[in-house]
């Protein structure tokens, strides 16, 4: 099966209080985009890359002929910076197409094997999910199980006390992937940042397509980094789980 991955990364980092953009902060001794690319080697043939102009050239010249790096001039959203791929996912016409922010560092290989084993079955889209205390990101399922809305706390959604994340990854079918500018056109940007968000698109596609999701191995992996506390944290269980290789 042929993957791309897309890896939005154009954040400068500026709650992480970094001297370097976020996707070259270094966790645990190696830069964030790093770990991230190599987490998917083994699965994918190409990834893009999302990065502000500011450090694209960086990017570019770390001399990785697997990646592309394409340009988000203005932060408008998740959305926007996953739509930048669209030349190269047209360009080289891969099965599925995989997603994931760039600080999603600590994703296990178990769950990553998981993910792949269940696109099998087709679906056009399957994400794995974590179920946490005091959610930032909760999926709502109607009786049948079927996702009908996702709500986030960043728009001033209510969330409830615990709930099913997604882990900021995500794998879809082409075909699905090119339903995005559909979806983009009937988008209604957040309430609370004016963002054109990815994350609503998974209820819009659940009520037109088959959308799975599969659990994670452990919570631990769903973290995010966004403030130098939750660097601490992904790189302390990292250190952890390399000691014992």
């Amino acid at each position: 099966m042929r993957r791309l991955l897309i890896v939005p990364a154009a954040g400068i980092g500026s709650r992480l209080k970094a001297s370097v953009p976020k996707a070259l902060v270094p966790v645990a001794g190696r830069p964030m985009i790093d770990r991230v690319l190599d987490l998917y080697a083994a699965y994918i043939e190409h990834a893009v890359v999302v990065a502000h102009p500011s450090f694209a050239d960086t990017l570019r010249g770390r001399g990785r002929a697997d990646v592309t790096i394409v340009e988000q001039p203005e932060p408008t959203g998740m959305l926007d910076a996953i739509l930048l791929a669209t030349p190269v996912v047209r360009e080289r016409v891969p099965d599925r197409v995989w997603i994931t922010w760039c600080d999603q560092v600590a994703v296990l290989p178990a769950t990553i094997e998981r993910l792949a084993a269940a696109e099998a079955d087709e679906p056009a889209l399957v994400f794995p999910t974590v179920t946490r205390a005091d959610p930032y990101i909760h999926v709502v399922r109607d009786a049948s199980g079927q996702i009908v809305d996702v709500l986030h706390r960043r728009e001033g959604d209510a969330l409830p006390p615990a709930g099913e994340s997604d882990m900021g990854l995500f794998a879809l079918a082409r075909g699905a992937f090119e339903r995005l500018p559909e979806y983009a056109r009937a988008l209604t940007p957040g309430r609370a940042t004016r963002e054109r968000n990815f994350l609503p698109f998974i209820p819009w596609l659940s009520s037109r397509a088959a959308v799975a999701t599969v659990p994670c191995t452990d919570v631990r992996e769903a973290v995010g980094i966004n403030t130098p506390d939750e660097l601490r944290t992904a790189e302390a269980w990292l250190r952890e789980r390399e000691a014992v290789r």
